[in-house]
């Protein structure tokens, strides 16, 4: 201490601009620092989705779930341990890594033996969604949409189609899927009487569709210097159309789709319902994903909102809940108020006891800066940081 005070000492102008140099430093840091919910908690987490329409869960346990668990074991480095849940054609694996793991590379390990695994899982399984996450990455803003005259199958689509992905550009955003409303699903009812007296089954019917419904590139067509793509269209322009697909001729009568089903827009059972002031409605969360703030999250959100909302129906309603950048503002507001206070108290007492004006100026200015941090000294100490 001793040897600082002398050398403080002998090179004034050296410490000066040090000050200068930590004045400058101070405020630009602190107007970067990231502002959140919650600290950076480094438990990188890698969730596999795997689906299979129809099958039960004690068959995606067995077939599925425990075969993809026993290939991690031995494939994929730095696993602290394995979560899974198997529901009705779903099953969901969460890996839990060691702290400080390099996630890309478990990343791409995990990528890699998801894709192997395939050939020893039923036949016809798709490749899994595999999903990266934080114990951080929590839903920061609630986005409820709803409409006293559309559909729910049509409020999920503009969600999905004309909301989320435009929102997709705002930084450190992740969207998933939207909760609520029906999703939308070209739905071909059969009449099992029908099919009967016409002699058809549903393979027949099914066959007939997948033959049809095409959109198949067949090549190029040079007309002197020019050169055109050639498309064979064969899929309906509206879906009514859908009705009067062939199936085949029997007794030299054309038999259609419409004589023995119907094609609608429809969807498929409805798993869960959103309502917002009693009202169905669809809602969609955002998560903090990446080292962007809070606050810059939400801002982007909300700014970016009334460009979405131009090409929505104007009976459509937007409403945003949860809103996490409120109560982040709050506790940093909390926290400043609390050290100004603390630093005025202090003050005076050095003050009133010591007499020395610049001891106080010392105090108050130094004060705040010491007690803005989570720590003893402040009450807010247990409230959320702001790194």
């Amino acid at each position: 201490m001793l040897g600082l005070v002398k050398t403080a000492l002998l090179k004034p102008y050296t410490f000066i601009v040090l000050a200068i140099f930590i004045c400058i430093v101070g405020p630009l840091a602190a107007l970067k620092t990231p502002t959140d919910v919650f600290p950076d908690i480094g438990i990188p987490v890698i969730a596999v989705v795997w689906q299979y329409n129809g099958l039960s869960p004690d068959a995606m346990a067995g077939r599925v779930i425990y075969t993809y668990e026993r290939s991690l074991s031995t494939t994929v480095n730095d696993i602290e341990h394995l979560e899974s849940q198997s529901l009705p054609g779903m099953g969901i694996v969460k890996i839990f890594f060691q702290p400080g793991v390099d996630i890309r590379t478990a990343n791409a390990q995990v990528t890699a033996v998801s894709q192997t695994v395939l050939k020893q899982m039923p036949p016809g399984i798709t490749p899994p969604l595999i999903l990266n996450y934080s114990a951080s990455t929590v839903p920061i803003l609630q986005m409820a949409f709803s409409s006293p005259t559309l559909s729910e199958a049509r409020i999920r689509d503009l969600v999905q189609n004309n909301v989320r992905l435009p929102l997709t550009a705002v930084p450190g955003i992740a969207l998933p899927t939207p909760m609520g409303g029906r999703q939308r699903q070209i739905t071909l009812d059969l009449d099992p009487q029908a099919l009967a007296a016409k002699g058809l089954s549903a393979q027949d019917v099914g066959n007939a569709l997948a033959a049809q419904n095409q959109i198949i590139p067949v090549g190029t067509a040079k007309m002197g210097s020019d050169e055109y793509t050639v498309l064979l269209n064969n899929s309906p322009k509206a879906i009514d159309e859908l009705n009067q697909l062939p199936i085949k001729t029997v007794d030299g009568a054309l038999i259609t789709i419409g004589q023995v089903a119907h094609v609608r827009d429809g969807s498929p059972p409805q798993t869960n319902v959103v309502r917002v002031d009693g009202r169905r409605a669809v809602l969609m969360p955002a998560l903090k994903n990446g080292n962007i703030s809070t606050l810059s999250i939400v801002d982007g959100v909300r700014n970016m909102l009334p460009l979405i909302n131009e090409t929505l129906p104007p009976e459509m309603k937007t409403s945003l809940l949860g809103d996490a950048s409120v109560f982040v503002k709050e506790s940093v507001g909390s926290v400043a108020r609390e050290g100004i206070i603390a630093a005025l108290l202090t003050s005076l007492m050095i003050l009133l006891f010591l007499g020395s004006w610049r001891s106080t100026l010392i105090i108050a200015a130094s004060f705040p800066w010491r007690c803005s941090r989570p720590s003893p000294c402040s009450p807010s100490a247990a409230r959320p940081s702001t790194s």
